[in-house]
């Protein structure tokens, strides 16, 4: 779910904060995506198309990499308790049965992590939340950017985020700066983590009949939930018993991760795609060869581009690039006097 209606939020109070823009924008970026989200667009979009999520993963990393994108795979690890409650709603409402997350990973897990292994692509196991894991990424230097729909994210202290980013050519790319955002509405990161419970988030509840202008204006005004509560009307919007804004307070800000992973691309195992895709997943063959001869062209193509560039580069760097060109002077023509000697001209 993530944070209720903070992107309409955005839209409207600080509209500078988001960028609209093409998938090749990012090409030579680093950006972790949360698998979850991804496996998710499958599932619910690529049923028409008889494209499971193995394959639509397959597909949409190979068009990564042919942007030049690179692509850092994080897996939902265990969530809080906190948000055991959404989970066993959601859960309901999809028609399915919630089962506690364990230790163990699940064998879809395991196969999806495999194929990522064979395409040469970082994935990492998060010991939470997912976002959480992103968040602390972006943070921390090792990526760029995070790819996920869910906007907390931002709450998370993702510092920037990107959503849409579906690899299609024609795609519009939503990225969010959260710094821009903080400007925009004058909070600081605490207190945008406060406005985002107020809003709604998958941790706790959140004070009833209260609209996201309201919540905006109530946290720009008493800086905090603690404050806010004192001073809202609990008649029209009553506080929740038991309330446990603090924890899901904690979850954003404390979010402090002492793992640093080292990030490593390697080259796609074209025969270990084969024998895992076809032989093992019985994928045909000749969707994967196929689709492993388009990428391995198009990096071509793009590598005879960047070397005709730089030869092009080369030719057109000539000595005037370097020293700059003076007009010639003319000769100086000797100027007899009236003893016959002659006098330089001045």
């Amino acid at each position: 779910m993530g944070i209720t209606k903070l992107a309409d939020l955005i839209r409207s109070d600080a509209p500078r904060a988001i960028s609209h823009k093409d998938i090749s924008d990012y090409t030579g970026k680093v950006i972790a995506l949360d698998t979850s989200i991804v496996l998710n667009q499958f599932r619910t979009a690529l049923p028409s198309l008889h494209l499971s999520p193995l394959t639509g993963l397959f597909f949409r990393t190979l068009t990564f990499l042919e942007h030049d994108i690179k692509p850092v795979y994080v897996m939902e690890g265990r969530p809080p308790e906190q948000k055991r409650a959404v989970l066993e709603r959601r859960a309901q409402n999809e028609g399915r049965t919630f089962y506690p997350h364990t230790n163990g990973v699940s064998s879809k897990t395991q196969d999806y992590m495999q194929l990522l292994k064979l395409m040469g692509v970082p994935v990492l196991m998060a010991p939470g939340d997912a976002e959480a894991f992103c968040a602390h990424l972006v943070k921390s230097g090792k990526v760029d950017a995070v790819a996920s729909e869910d906007m907390d994210t931002l709450a998370f202290g993702g510092s920037v985020l990107l959503r849409q980013l579906n690899a299609k050519k024609d795609g519009d790319v939503i990225e969010y700066s959260l710094s821009k955002i903080l400007e925009a509405l004058q909070l600081s990161q605490e207190e945008f983590v406060d406005l985002c419970i107020l809003l709604g988030c998958d941790y706790c509840e959140k004070i009833g009949g209260l609209g996201p202008r309201r919540a905006l204006s109530l946290i720009q005004k008493h800086r905090t939930i603690e404050c806010v509560a004192k001073n809202v009307n609990r008649k029209t919007h009553p506080i929740p018993h038991f309330w446990n804004y603090q924890e899901a307070r904690g979850l954003f800000l404390d979010s402090l991760l002492d793992q640093t992973p080292q990030l490593v691309w390697n080259e796609p195992d074209e025969e270990g795609l084969v024998r895992f895709l076809c032989q093992e997943k019985h994928i045909k063959e000749q969707r994967v060869r196929s689709r492993m001869e388009k990428f391995r062209k198009s990096l071509e193509e793009k590598r005879t581009t960047r070397e005709e560039t730089k030869a092009e580069t080369c030719r057109q760097t000539r000595m005037e690039d370097f020293f700059r060109v003076t007009r010639k002077r003319k000769p100086v023509e000797p100027v007899m006097t009236s003893t016959g000697k002659q006098a330089r001209r001045t």
